[in-house]
């Protein structure tokens, strides 16, 4: 919008100005008063823009298009290079706005590496690790000083400059996006070695880029200014790296503070918010004073601290579940934020005129991915497909790149800007191609859980003695818990034989080739609903020969009941489970309602724990959704007290109670692959 079409509140901006310049209201600290309201005024547009992004994005995710590259977009329509609706003065106003995004996102990076889950993969992490770093950082860095005379800022630069400016763009090339990973992996519900290594790799890959992007970017900044390269650089790094990991304990401390605080989650959130925001005045205070009583400027990377603080947090304190529940609760706000903001700093200019670099740019970062993924699953000894397609889930960039891409155009006026845009162009496109080349990895090694029509792999299967009511409404409930549900029925009648939800068989015989024709041994529970006498002939073969898991029988006559108690048979007599139902509705309401599902958000479950990754781990250090508590442990057929420190085994069967969506993703994880 221009001129008479302007917002109210950029008029209202103009009108103060004016006032200013003649000498209107020049009360005292009216200055002051001025650069406050034109703050709010700033804060008002964007906040407008940021709110329209929001909702605006959801379309480029109908489109197939990454939610950010949406974001971006917006931004840049809404920056002053189009709309101008955020004029260039308003983004250099709101640049404190990018710095508490850039803490947001380095905390949460260190909210994921939580290194007891990355253990049984650590071989083939650190081996693809340092393949991808060496091969991106080199072959990138490489690429853009041989590119140095196509670049115009970069052509009239010293050979020292354009070595420092490459080398930023080889670290900004080796991060990756952990959270466009777990989306992936949460949206397949992915399990396997494939998955764990490949975002252990993510993860453990933007922990390490900070680390790396904090020294190079002290050397490059001393080598542009200086032209030369001097040893006291080296002992500037190492100062400042041990200053960072210092001030990263001090904020573990901090953030263990806030998230003591019983309740008031809104509280912690904007506790955690500032402290990433302090962080960063922090060391822009040592950086100014370091400069003026040292004569040496100290840059103390401010993502290091935080990524410290952080993975401190989730590995040496109890509050890791309390950190995950902010970041995830907290993230797509600041996202929508950074991602708008950033893409209105985006120069039309530059990615209209350099389209080629980013190009070649975007295809030798593929090129060191494919080459680096050969090189470091063949080194840790992964199988033969492994190699060719181990490039595929970390092409997607996302907030720690853009946000190392920000840093430079916020400390290089000029060049920087034109860097970023480059570096931020190519991001936008490993957006768009890495998430279905991922998809399509985990496709191929049949680390997939979700049918090809979105819904869930059935992984259970239940078959019903017995067509009545009763058990027709047992199978409606086990299918929406996505259980494969079979009957069994005597003389079935062609109505039963023609319903549409479930398969139905034919009661021929108990023995157990009989049962064996519609595969009875295959079931993981046998519920019988016939009478005493046939349920417990179908138990006594299922329990000889096919060892099913779960015997379930309704009880008739209380005769047979040591009979099936005998062969390990759950039996439910209707008389007695009524009396006893009613009496914990009595005495227990709550408790009752919820583990007899009557809440449709929350249920409980019985897990078998089959993954060897938890074996071993004791269950303070699980990690666990923070709407899902752990009931009991059954080992063996005895339940065990368990306690924080009692350690799981494989085969122990775990008791959880907590909502589906969470209980979904705790089994995954328990019963591996």
């Amino acid at each position: 919008m221009r001129g008479n079409d302007r917002l109210s509140i950029i008029d209202f901006s103009y009108i103060t100005e004016k006032s200013l310049e003649e000498g209107d209201f020049m009360g005292p600290g009216f200055e002051e008063l001025h650069t406050a309201l034109q703050l709010l005024i700033y804060l008002g547009a964007f906040g407008i823009v940021a709110v329209a992004s929001g909702q605006v994005a959801g379309v480029f995710q109908k489109l197939k298009l990454p939610l950010i590259t949406g974001f971006l977009i917006i931004g840049l329509v809404s920056g002053p290079e189009m709309l101008g609706l955020i004029d260039a003065e308003a983004v250099s106003r709101l640049n404190f706005l990018n710095d508490i995004a850039l803490a947001f996102i380095a905390l949460a990076v260190g909210s994921e590496l939580y290194l007891k889950e990355l253990r049984s993969r650590m071989k083939s992490i650190i081996s693809m690790t340092i393949s991808q770093l060496l091969a991106s950082f080199i072959l990138v860095s490489l690429s853009v000083y041989l590119l140095a005379s196509m670049i115009p800022f970069l052509e009239d630069m010293t050979l020292v400059a354009r070595i420092s400016i490459s080398m930023l763009a080889g670290t900004i090339a080796i991060a990756n996006s952990p959270s466009s990973a777990i989306a992936i992996i949460n949206e397949l519900r992915a399990r396997g070695p494939f998955t764990q290594t490949s975002i252990g790799v993510t993860v453990v890959k933007d922990f390490v880029v900070i680390i790396f992007f904090a020294v190079i970017f002290t050397l490059s900044k001393s080598l542009i200014q200086e032209d030369n390269f001097r040893l006291i650089y080296i002992g500037q790094v190492v100062a400042e790296l041990v200053v960072a990991f210092g001030m990263g304990f001090l904020v573990w401390i901090l953030l263990k503070l806030i998230l003591s605080i019983k309740g008031a989650i809104i509280l912690k959130k904007l506790l955690f918010l500032a402290t990433g925001f302090l962080v960063y005045l922090l060391t822009r205070i040592t950086e100014d004073h370091s400069s003026r009583y040292l004569g040496l400027e100290l840059h103390i990377e401010p993502l290091l601290i935080c990524i410290i603080g952080s993975f401190m947090v989730t590995n040496y304190s109890v509050y890791r579940n309390d950190l995950i529940k902010i970041v995830k609760e907290t993230g797509p706000y600041v996202y929508i934020i950074f991602f708008t903001l950033t893409g209105a700093m985006i120069s039309l200019d530059v990615v209209s005129s350099l389209w080629f670099v980013t190009l070649i740019i975007f295809g030798v970062r593929i090129v060191s991915l494919g080459l680096a993924g050969f090189v470091g699953s063949t080194s840790a000894g992964d199988p033969h497909l492994y190699r060719r397609i181990s490039w595929m889930p970390y092409i997607t960039q996302a907030g720690v790149g853009v946000g190392l891409a920000t840093i430079i155009a916020t400390d290089y006026a000029g060049w920087g800007g034109q860097f970023a845009t480059i570096m931020i162009s190519v991001i936008v496109l490993n957006q768009i191609v890495g998430p279905p080349l991922f998809k399509w990895a985990l496709n191929l090694v049949g680390e997939v859980h979700v049918k090809s029509d979105g819904t869930f792999e059935v992984e259970k299967k239940v078959l019903i003695f017995g067509w009545e009511n009763q058990s027709i409404a047992l199978a409606n409930q086990l299918t929406k818990q996505n259980w494969k549900v079979e009957f069994v029925v005597s003389n079935p009648s062609m109505e039963t034989l023609g319903n549409k939800d479930f398969v139905v068989h034919e009661f021929q015989g108990s023995d157990h080739l009989s049962l064996r024709k519609f595969s009875a041994e295959t079931a993981d529970t046998i519920v019988c609903l016939l009478s005493d006498e046939e349920n417990y002939v179908i138990c006594e073969t299922a329990y000889e020969h096919f060892g099913t898991k779960h015997l379930i029988v309704r009880l008739n006559d209380r005769e047979f009941y040591r009979k099936f108690h005998k062969i390990d048979v759950m039996v439910m007599h209707p008389t007695t489970a009524m009396v006893s139902l009613l009496e914990h509705f009595v005495r227990a309401p709550i408790a009752t309602s919820l583990l007899l599902g009557m809440d449709e958000t929350q249920d409980s479950i019985d897990i078998e724990l089959r993954n060897s990754d938890y074996h071993g781990l004791t269950l303070r250090d699980f990690r666990l959704p923070s709407d899902v508590i752990i009931l009991s442990v059954t080992r063996g057929d005895h339940p065990i007290i368990s306690h924080g420190y009692t350690r799981l085994r494989l085969g122990d069967v775990v008791t959880m109670v907590g909502s589906n969506e969470s209980l979904d993703k705790v089994r995954l994880n328990l019963q591996g692959y």
